[in-house]
């Protein structure tokens, strides 16, 4: 576990170096353009590191299914009827060897021009996450590049039946496929036939898809595009392998490692397991794991011990949605961190919208107090809808007291999702991707980061004044976090201490302090956030005596420094033990006060 605060940069990497700006619904990469690999340069790279950044998450490495052609380096083609959009969804991987071709400038070698990226990366100092995707994989799978002794997924499974512990997939037994049907207002390619002529996509017997239907036909809603891995686990949820006995929670990594070795466990565990010993091997600094909780947590203590026996610095990220799961994937599954969604972003979107007073967030902070450190903050990704989008909140500095707050509120990583800092809208109708959200699935333009990537300048030359200042604020919130060492302390909400202070404001402004005790210092942090976007609060608030004595402080006058801010120097009087500090908190407006 790192000991210092994290920022993770999210890219969706064929989006973040396109310079086209017009585009048509389901448009081609010559009509819509497309970013590669080389338009992370020096200068791109430096600037991501100059906002405050220490990982790039790069989205939509591996090999992916994609409507375009490629079969001149040998490539099977895929069928459009199992791909999602025309660019294809980054999580229906074909090939786990490879990359994908689109980021290439020559495909034929593209896993060199990777490897090339991951070093530039760390010249700047930026370490490097892919995604593993160990849920399910594309319906045509086959690996181009696999190292010696490795076969595809699927090669030697029994597909007879519909289960045995160690074939790859699940089967449908004396059924075939059968693409879903396509609702009527969407015309897949934006109706142009395509080379194969639409003709039925062929799979026999069928198999289960990725998010767990059985049917031999899925619906349009599933994970049509992929099927669903075995892990060892029978039809009727029963496990063939060895469970982890509980009182592992307690033990590291390397006790884990051990209780494995002399274990059976199904094949899939080994390929994936091989599958993230190989993208370490050329340099990634970790993975972010795609829908974690699917896959049972005794993989993840076989998967991750094998990756922290090789790489014990590897960063390992899991998405899980179910909070009854959390610390067992963090203290079995060993997971560095987890999506903070169901908790912290689903509040603070609440709040942000007026659905929730502030108080709120205290209820989220209780309930994760123990395991604060491994929860990844965010407020956009792919898979959420951009701050600025009507949908969501409909202008970009809403999101400013948020993410004060969830990035002081502890010292767990916190993520941006590029564009974001410039307040990007997603309003485009991509095609498969619709607005609100910044398509995945599509070949798309990305204006508001296009304005600031000026051509590949990297320098904002296009920004209006307010996107400007709206970067200024991320970047100077998020290189503050870097050099703060109170968010590695203990955390005190200031909301009930300030009760009565808090009467017009009391829904929309945020209290808390964050405090790092050493034997010869201390450093505190008080951060108040104002979730109002028209109203300007005047507040003194009071900072309890338990906290000023935590703080070493005698009675009489400090001077606080905002480090969010270029406002006015604050006092703080200290009397009788207790601290008062009046406060004018600006409409979305926060400060970040230490003791100067």
């Amino acid at each position: 576990m790192a000991r210092n605060k994290l920022n993770i940069y999210q890219v969706f990497t064929r989006l973040f170096g396109n310079k086209k700006t017009a585009y048509v619904p389901w448009g081609t990469k010559e009509e819509n353009g497309l970013g590669k690999f080389s338009d992370f340069s020096d200068l791109a790279l430096s600037e991501i590191r100059k906002l405050g950044m220490t990982h790039v998450w790069f989205t939509g490495i591996p090999h992916h299914a994609v409507v375009a052609d490629y079969t001149n380096i040998n490539v099977q083609n895929d069928h459009p009827l199992v791909v999602k959009g025309r660019a294809g969804s980054p999580y229906a991987v074909k090939d786990y060897y490879s990359v994908n071709p689109d980021l290439t400038d020559d495909p034929e070698v593209g896993l060199s021009e990777f490897k090339q990226l991951i070093q530039r990366c760390h010249k700047h100092n930026l370490k490097v996450i892919i995604d593993i995707v160990p849920n399910h994989v594309a319906r045509q799978y086959r690996g181009l590049n696999n190292p010696k002794n490795v076969t595809d997924f699927g090669v030697n499974d029994d597909a007879s039946v519909e289960y045995a512990p160690d074939n790859n997939f699940y089967y449908i037994p004396k059924q075939s496929f059968v693409t879903p049907n396509i609702p009527s207002e969407f015309e897949l390619l934006g109706g142009e036939l395509h080379a194969s002529g639409h003709t039925e996509f062929h799979e026999s017997p069928a198999r289960w898809t990725g998010n767990g239907a059985r049917t031999a036909q899925p619906s349009f809603d599933d994970w049509y595009e992929t099927v669903k891995i075995n892990y060892g686990i029978r039809p009727d949820g029963s496990m063939d392998f060895e469970e982890l006995p509980d009182h592992y929670r307690r033990l590291g990594y390397q006790k884990h490692y051990e209780f494995w070795q002399d274990k059976q466990v199904p094949d899939s565990w080994h390929k994936f397991r091989d599958i993230a010993l190989y993208w370490l091997a050329l340099g990634v600094d970790g993975f972010r794991y795609d829908m974690a909780e699917m896959v049972p947590v005794e993989f993840w203590s076989y998967m991750n011990s094998s990756i922290k026996t090789r790489c014990p610095n590897a960063f390992l990220l899991a998405e899980i949605y179910q909070p009854s799961l959390y610390r067992d994937y963090i203290e079995l599954g060993k997971m560095d961190y987890l999506y903070d969604k169901v908790g912290l972003y689903d509040t603070l979107r609440a709040v942000m919208r007026r659905e929730q007073p502030t108080s709120s967030i205290d209820s989220v902070q209780k309930e994760l107090f123990d395991i604060e450190q491994h929860m990844l903050h965010f407020l956009e990704n792919h898979d959420e809808q951009r701050i600025a989008s009507p949908q969501f909140a409909g202008k970009a500095e809403l999101a400013k007291p948020a993410m004060v707050v969830s990035a002081l509120m502890s010292s767990a990583p916190t993520m941006l999702y590029f564009g974001q800092e410039v307040g990007e809208p997603a309003n485009e109708d991509a095609g498969f991707g619709k607005p609100s959200r910044t398509s995945i699935f599509d070949y798309i333009g990305v204006p508001h980061h296009q304005r600031w990537m000026n051509g590949g300048k990297f320098d904002g030359g296009q920004l209006t004044e307010q996107e400007k200042s709206l970067r200024d604020f991320y970047s100077k919130l998020m290189n503050f976090t870097l050099q703060c060492k109170s968010l590695l302390g203990d955390f005190d909400s200031l909301q009930q201490a300030n009760e009565e202070q808090l009467t017009e404001g009391r829904d929309s402004v945020y209290l808390f302090t964050r405090t790092a005790v050493a034997t010869k210092s201390v450093e505190c942090l008080i951060v108040a956030a104002n979730f109002d976007d028209e109203n300007t609060f005047d507040i003194s608030i009071t900072i309890p005596r338990e906290l000023i004595a935590k703080w070493r402080l005698d009675d009489g006058s400090y001077t606080l420094l905002d480090n969010l801010g270029e406002g006015p120097i604050y006092k703080m009087k200290v009397h009788n033990g207790e601290g008062r500090i009046n406060l004018q908190l600006s409409p979305s407006g926060s400060v970040a006060l230490t003791l100067a």
